[in-house]
């Protein structure tokens, strides 16, 4: 079998619902002809028609985003100031995304497929069980899960931040005890989205529910990425997935160029 690459990445655009309108990215373009200015700073003197193909160079796109637009993957900073006061150490300091381990981020994946589960659902720990039995994976550490929810197909479309099921505190941690520290999903949040959470917190009083797979990381540090694509895609296992991201210094998440590879390198 040769190698194939399979994107998992979605792309920055500010015309595809991807985030909240408050978090949404922006991007302003140079064309060709407007770089000639920026050109004659270094070539006094220099025009446009004495440049090869008589045009300037599409210079920059300038962009105001958060790094948590577009496919990301979330340190565990970004979850709690700590992480792993469950290894016994009492915690230490969360690691922020330039300080991940490489290690972690070029590993095999297995998808779980939970495409069937309702909007808003919370996943157990007895679900994640019963999706690698039904699957025939045993965990090994450093397996890279990924997670296809119905998320994945309403990509871009108006009610996409309100679709998925979302991983709760005991699933994760079940994943992150086997040794697990990088997952994915193609949905919004790691955790069920917002109005789903929200209307459970009103019925019970319980804020704790807010974000509890993404608190997981104060007892076992991991990272997730979320906003990725074409799950739909992926085998169960047999792949490898490399998802190294952007070194923003003490930065809560980094941009990552998310892919599988299948095939003789798998």
């Amino acid at each position: 079998m040769t190698r194939r690459i399979l994107d998992l990445s979605i792309a920055i655009d500010p015309a595809v619902v991807t985030d909240p309108p408050f978090m949404r990215p922006t991007i302003t373009r140079q064309t060709h002809a407007e770089t000639v200015a920026e050109a004659a700073m270094f070539f006094p003197g220099i025009t446009a028609n004495a440049m090869a193909g008589g045009q300037g160079f599409a210079a920059s796109e300038t962009l105001t985003l958060s790094t948590h637009n577009g496919t990301h993957l979330d340190a565990p900073w970004h979850y709690h100031p700590t992480q792993d006061e469950a290894l016994g150490d009492g915690g230490k300091p969360a690691l922020t995304i330039d300080e991940v381990p490489l290690d972690w981020c070029l590993q095999p994946g297995v998808k779980l497929d939970f495409r069937h589960l309702p909007d808003g659902h919370v996943v157990t720990a007895a679900q994640v069980e019963a999706e690698l039995a039904r699957i025939g994976h045993d965990l090994r550490p450093l397996d890279i899960v990924l997670v296809n929810t119905a998320a994945g197909a309403a990509l871009g479309q108006p009610d996409f931040l309100g679709r998925g099921c979302g991983m709760g505190y005991e699933a994760t941690m079940y994943l992150t005890s086997r040794g697990v520290r990088v997952t994915g999903t193609d949905a919004w949040s790691w955790d069920a989205p917002f109005g789903h959470t929200a209307a459970r917190v009103a019925e019970t009083g319980d804020y704790s529910l807010v974000w509890e797979g993404h608190k997981a990381g104060r007892d076992i540090g991991y990272c997730h990425m979320e906003k990725l694509t074409n799950l739909d895609q992926l085998p169960a296992t047999g792949f490898i997935v490399s998802c190294l991201p952007v070194k923003v210094k003490r930065g809560s998440a980094g941009w990552c160029r998310a892919v599988a590879i299948l095939g003789d390198a798998a």
